[in-house]
């Protein structure tokens, strides 16, 4: 049995999915409060709910309790209700799960995080905590630093919208960026328990190829015939708001801007080919947003 910690968000459905294809028994934590389509469609799939919360230590316990792997996905930086926190959640609260999946006698933990900034802000914070507990952890763990992914830097919601005709760059947009389908960072993350290659180790997951902004939006304006609106945020006004953002959300999106506005290609032939997993290029992305 496979305990998936996250299993409402995109990538943590995707796991639960994939893992239930594989004829794997999944139990998914859900907040006492969580009642939705999401919830409904990891019914629909065969998945068990257990009632949980990364704040409710107890609650960790006993969902690990029997798990042969645990999937760790929750993250606040988008998703928050009333008293979570970057702190409470992606740091205090995954913490907590490292111990509880130990103490539970789990076999694997893969934690999803990303390969690491320059900058100093609360995610990065908490990502490279809970990465240390691992490390240190008497249970097999595998880590996989995901690259920017399509799916959230290429949408609407930050500022990437095909359908207005407009984008948001963050930096010079010449920075070779390894864009990656999260629907590839969950066929990683499910295949690292039968990877030896994935034993306590920490794998670097991109895309097929290394694209700058300004030739996505070449891209996306070559298939809709039309020309985009593009608005740049200049690295001198990111760092100016991780400076002075009072508020961890805000600063960890300000860092996190920063690391896209620095880029950085990520070889993968060799660790495709190791996972055997075929990776989404662009050009698929772009099938399924402008259909």
């Amino acid at each position: 049995m496979d305990l998936v910690v996250g299993s409402t968000g995109h990538l943590g459905f995707r796991i639960c999915e994939l893992l239930r294809a594989r004829g794997r028994e999944v139990r998914a934590l859900v907040r006492p409060t969580s009642v939705s389509e999401r919830t409904a469609a990891l019914r629909a799939i065969g998945a068990t709910l257990v009632e949980g919360d990364l704040r409710d230590p107890p609650s960790l316990e006993a969902a690990c309790r029997g798990a042969e792997t645990v999937y760790s996905t929750a993250t606040a930086i988008v998703s928050r209700t009333p008293g979570d926190s970057l702190a409470g959640v992606d740091h205090d609260g995954q913490l907590a799960l490292v111990r509880a999946a130990e103490g539970a006698g789990v076999g694997h933990f893969v934690f999803v995080s990303f390969p690491p900034a320059d900058d100093v802000f609360p995610i990065q914070t908490g990502k490279r905590a809970v990465e240390a507990a691992l490390r240190d952890a008497r249970m097999t763990h595998t880590v996989v630093q995901a690259s920017i992914f399509m799916e959230v830097w290429l949408s609407p919601a930050l500022g990437f919208d095909p359908g207005a005709g407009t984008a948001t760059v963050y930096g010079t947009g010449d920075q070779k960026i390894s864009y990656v389908s999260l629907n590839d960072v969950a066929e990683f993350m499910v295949r690292a328990p039968q990877t030896p290659a994935a034993k306590n180790a920490t794998i670097v997951v991109g895309g097929p190829e290394a694209l700058s902004p300004h030739e996505v939006i070449a891209r996306f304006e070559q298939a809709t015939g039309r020309k985009f609106t593009v608005q740049h945020v200049p690295d001198e006004a990111l760092k100016a708001q991780l400076d002075g953002a009072q508020d961890p959300v805000q600063k960890s999106f300000a860092g996190l801007g920063r690391f896209t506005a620095k880029g950085g290609a990520i070889p993968m032939e060799a660790t495709a080919r190791t996972f055997g997993v075929t990776l989404t290029p662009l050009s698929t992305y772009m099938e399924r947003v402008l259909a």
